[in-house]
Protein backbone atom coordinates (compact mmCIF):
# COMPACT_ATOMS: atom_id res chain seq x y z
CA UNK A 1 0.00 0.00 0.00
CA UNK A 2 1.64 3.52 -1.04
CA UNK A 3 2.33 5.58 2.66
CA UNK A 4 0.95 8.83 0.66
CA UNK A 5 -2.71 8.08 -0.81
CA UNK A 6 -3.56 4.64 0.12
CA UNK A 7 -3.39 2.64 -3.03
CA UNK A 8 -2.24 -0.72 -3.30
CA UNK A 9 1.72 -0.62 -3.89
CA UNK A 10 4.05 -3.29 -3.80
CA UNK A 11 6.56 -0.45 -3.25
CA UNK A 12 4.75 1.37 -0.66
CA UNK A 13 4.71 4.39 -2.76
CA UNK A 14 2.76 4.81 -6.26
CA UNK A 15 4.36 6.45 -9.20
CA UNK A 16 2.13 9.52 -8.70
CA UNK A 17 3.12 9.93 -5.01
CA UNK A 18 6.28 9.86 -5.95
CA UNK A 19 6.41 12.48 -8.79
CA UNK A 20 4.77 14.66 -6.31
CA UNK A 21 7.19 14.03 -3.68
CA UNK A 22 9.80 14.25 -6.22
CA UNK A 23 8.44 17.81 -6.57
CA UNK A 24 9.18 18.64 -3.12
CA UNK A 25 12.26 16.91 -1.63
CA UNK A 26 14.51 18.83 -0.98
CA UNK A 27 17.47 17.17 -0.27
CA UNK A 28 19.95 19.60 1.62
CA UNK A 29 23.50 19.14 3.08
CA UNK A 30 24.17 21.67 5.22
CA UNK A 31 27.92 22.61 7.19
CA UNK A 32 27.35 23.13 10.40
CA UNK A 33 29.43 26.31 11.61
CA UNK A 34 27.98 26.85 15.12
CA UNK A 35 29.65 26.18 18.15
CA UNK A 36 27.30 25.38 20.26
CA UNK A 37 26.33 22.67 18.11
CA UNK A 38 28.63 19.22 18.06
CA UNK A 39 27.57 17.62 14.72
CA UNK A 40 29.64 18.77 12.01
CA UNK A 41 26.61 18.48 8.84
CA UNK A 42 23.32 18.35 8.27
CA UNK A 43 21.04 16.74 6.18
CA UNK A 44 17.42 16.53 5.27
CA UNK A 45 15.43 15.50 2.30
CA UNK A 46 11.90 17.71 3.31
CA UNK A 47 10.90 20.52 4.90
CA UNK A 48 8.61 19.93 7.61
CA UNK A 49 4.81 20.82 6.43
CA UNK A 50 2.16 19.57 4.26
CA UNK A 51 1.85 15.79 3.47
CA UNK A 52 5.01 14.86 4.92
CA UNK A 53 4.14 16.65 8.47
CA UNK A 54 0.68 14.37 8.39
CA UNK A 55 2.82 11.43 6.73
CA UNK A 56 5.42 11.95 9.99
CA UNK A 57 3.01 12.08 12.63
CA UNK A 58 1.08 8.97 11.36
CA UNK A 59 4.49 7.03 11.34
CA UNK A 60 5.26 7.91 14.28
CA UNK A 61 2.10 8.04 16.60
CA UNK A 62 -0.47 6.41 15.04
CA UNK A 63 0.82 3.37 14.56
CA UNK A 64 1.72 3.30 10.86
CA UNK A 65 5.24 1.80 11.02
CA UNK A 66 4.71 0.67 7.54
CA UNK A 67 5.33 4.14 6.31
CA UNK A 68 8.99 3.68 6.66
CA UNK A 69 9.17 1.52 3.72
CA UNK A 70 7.74 4.56 2.25
CA UNK A 71 10.21 6.82 3.15
CA UNK A 72 13.27 4.53 2.75
CA UNK A 73 12.01 3.51 -0.66
CA UNK A 74 11.99 7.55 -1.92
CA UNK A 75 15.14 7.77 -0.15
CA UNK A 76 17.09 4.88 -1.86
CA UNK A 77 16.18 6.22 -5.36
CA UNK A 78 18.36 9.39 -5.06
CA UNK A 79 21.61 8.21 -5.86
CA UNK A 80 23.17 11.09 -5.24
CA UNK A 81 22.47 11.02 -1.57
CA UNK A 82 23.44 7.52 -1.70
CA UNK A 83 26.57 8.39 -2.49
CA UNK A 84 26.96 10.86 0.60
CA UNK A 85 25.81 8.03 2.86
CA UNK A 86 28.49 5.66 1.35
CA UNK A 87 31.20 7.55 2.81
CA UNK A 88 30.27 7.33 6.14
CA UNK A 89 31.33 3.77 9.10
CA UNK A 90 28.12 3.68 10.66
CA UNK A 91 24.54 4.47 10.97
CA UNK A 92 23.23 5.07 14.72
CA UNK A 93 19.22 5.86 14.87
CA UNK A 94 18.24 8.38 17.30
CA UNK A 95 17.13 6.04 19.97
CA UNK A 96 13.99 5.89 22.31
CA UNK A 97 13.11 4.49 25.71
CA UNK A 98 12.34 1.49 26.80
CA UNK A 99 9.08 2.47 28.06
CA UNK A 100 8.53 4.42 25.23
CA UNK A 101 9.27 1.54 22.78
CA UNK A 102 7.04 -0.58 24.75
CA UNK A 103 4.27 2.23 24.43
CA UNK A 104 4.92 2.35 20.37
CA UNK A 105 6.15 -0.95 19.95
CA UNK A 106 8.99 0.34 17.53
CA UNK A 107 11.69 2.99 16.91
CA UNK A 108 10.70 4.57 14.26
CA UNK A 109 14.15 6.15 13.19
CA UNK A 110 15.18 2.64 13.55
CA UNK A 111 13.35 1.05 11.48
CA UNK A 112 14.38 3.71 8.62
CA UNK A 113 18.35 3.17 9.29
CA UNK A 114 18.56 -0.33 9.62
CA UNK A 115 16.59 -0.59 5.89
CA UNK A 116 19.17 2.22 4.68
CA UNK A 117 22.29 0.43 6.09
CA UNK A 118 21.10 -2.85 4.83
CA UNK A 119 21.00 -1.17 1.21
CA UNK A 120 24.51 0.31 1.72
CA UNK A 121 26.11 -2.88 3.45
CA UNK A 122 26.76 -0.25 6.64
CA UNK A 123 26.57 -1.09 10.24
CA UNK A 124 23.36 0.08 11.94
CA UNK A 125 24.93 0.46 15.46
CA UNK A 126 21.24 0.57 18.32
CA UNK A 127 23.98 -0.55 20.83
CA UNK A 128 26.79 2.17 21.36
CA UNK A 129 23.97 4.97 22.36
CA UNK A 130 21.22 4.29 24.09
CA UNK A 131 18.59 6.02 25.83
CA UNK A 132 18.27 5.61 30.24
CA UNK A 133 15.09 8.03 30.97
CA UNK A 134 12.10 7.93 29.83
CA UNK A 135 10.74 12.07 29.40
CA UNK A 136 8.39 14.57 28.21
CA UNK A 137 8.23 13.88 24.53
CA UNK A 138 9.97 16.89 23.03
CA UNK A 139 6.82 18.12 20.28
CA UNK A 140 5.00 19.26 23.16
CA UNK A 141 7.83 21.80 24.47
CA UNK A 142 9.21 25.09 23.45
CA UNK A 143 13.09 25.39 22.46
CA UNK A 144 14.24 26.07 26.00
CA UNK A 145 12.44 23.36 27.41
CA UNK A 146 13.61 21.29 25.18
CA UNK A 147 17.25 21.93 26.07
CA UNK A 148 16.66 21.41 29.55
CA UNK A 149 14.20 17.86 28.78
CA UNK A 150 16.53 16.31 27.32
CA UNK A 151 20.18 16.44 29.00
CA UNK A 152 21.52 13.71 30.78
CA UNK A 153 19.16 11.21 29.26
CA UNK A 154 21.79 9.43 26.63
CA UNK A 155 24.34 6.91 28.06
CA UNK A 156 27.38 5.12 25.58
CA UNK A 157 27.74 2.28 26.31
CA UNK A 158 30.63 1.57 24.01
CA UNK A 159 33.27 3.87 23.06
CA UNK A 160 35.04 1.12 21.41
CA UNK A 161 32.34 1.38 19.10
CA UNK A 162 32.59 4.86 18.22
CA UNK A 163 36.23 6.11 18.36
CA UNK A 164 36.83 7.40 15.15
CA UNK A 165 34.33 6.39 13.26
CA UNK A 166 32.38 8.47 10.67
CA UNK A 167 28.66 8.83 12.45
CA UNK A 168 25.20 9.00 10.60
CA UNK A 169 22.54 9.92 13.09
CA UNK A 170 19.55 9.79 11.85
CA UNK A 171 15.84 11.08 13.48
CA UNK A 172 12.74 11.63 11.86
CA UNK A 173 12.37 15.17 12.39
CA UNK A 174 14.62 17.98 12.87
CA UNK A 175 13.25 21.32 14.98
CA UNK A 176 15.36 22.77 17.49
CA UNK A 177 17.64 20.70 17.22
CA UNK A 178 18.18 19.46 20.73
CA UNK A 179 17.79 15.78 20.83
CA UNK A 180 20.14 15.41 17.83
CA UNK A 181 22.49 18.08 19.49
CA UNK A 182 22.70 16.11 22.79
CA UNK A 183 23.18 12.66 21.18
CA UNK A 184 25.84 14.25 18.90
CA UNK A 185 27.39 15.55 22.05
CA UNK A 186 27.83 12.08 23.62
CA UNK A 187 29.05 10.68 20.69
CA UNK A 188 31.69 13.24 20.23
CA UNK A 189 33.07 12.95 23.58
CA UNK A 190 33.32 8.92 23.42
CA UNK A 191 35.21 9.77 20.15
CA UNK A 192 33.96 10.11 17.23
CA UNK A 193 35.49 11.33 14.33
CA UNK A 194 32.75 12.86 12.70
CA UNK A 195 28.75 13.03 13.14
CA UNK A 196 25.89 14.08 10.11
CA UNK A 197 22.72 14.41 11.48
CA UNK A 198 19.99 13.01 8.71
CA UNK A 199 16.47 13.21 9.24
CA UNK A 200 13.05 12.77 6.73
CA UNK A 201 12.64 16.54 7.39
CA UNK A 202 13.72 20.16 9.21
CA UNK A 203 10.87 22.06 10.53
Amino acid sequence: MCGICGKLDKNFLCKKCEIELQKIAKFEAIENFEEEKYFDKQLYIFKYEGIIRSSIIDYKFNEKSYLDKTFTNFILKNDKFLEILKSYDTIIPVPISSKRFKTRGYNQSYLIANKIAKKLKKECDIISLVKTKNIVEQSKLNKEQRQENIQGVYTITSKKRIQGKNIILLDDIYTTGSTTNECSKMLKQAGAKSITVFTIAKD
